[in-house]
């Protein structure tokens, strides 16, 4: 297993395609709704296997030069407990170091939370509702 940062469009078809299994499909979400403005401003970041496939993804966007923030983390269903997402999070947070951040945050989902606090991150406050069932927590990290 590798982090790549997709770069061709078949490898932004997979990113995506896993972005919208992993975090849209399951709530009956439409094709597309997977897709954000900034993410033509952002870093993606993709977990591939041995055969080239897309098994997690996630991406960074600097919100300010010190704050990074990331969003869409998901792993492939039958990858999920392996701490493969542990991979992506050390890739984009070093990346976001590199790039002058000195914190990140996220808006973790409630399942997510502990996967989050793992990865030294904390929770600031509950902030919305994603399709009216997901409760979502604000959560930073300081990085050294």
């Amino acid at each position: 297993m590798e982090v790549i940062e997709p770069a061709t469009p078949e490898e932004f078809e997979k990113y995506y395609r896993l972005r919208y299994q992993t975090l849209r499909a399951p709530w009956g979400q439409p094709e597309g709704s997977e897709r954000v403005e900034d993410d033509d401003t952002a870093i993606h970041a993709m977990l591939v296997d041995e055969a080239g496939e897309a098994v997690g993804v996630c991406r960074l966007h600097l919100n300010t030069p010190q704050e990074g923030q990331l969003r869409f983390m998901g792993i492939r269903q039958d990858k999920q407990g392996l701490q493969l997402g542990n991979k992506l999070m050390q890739y984009l947070e070093a990346r976001a170091k590199a790039l002058g951040a000195s914190s990140l945050m996220l808006q973790a989902r409630d399942n997510a939370v502990n996967f989050y606090r793992r990865n030294g991150y904390e929770v600031q406050e509950p902030t919305y509702m994603l399709f009216g069932t997901i409760q979502h927590y604000r959560m930073t990290k300081q990085l050294s």
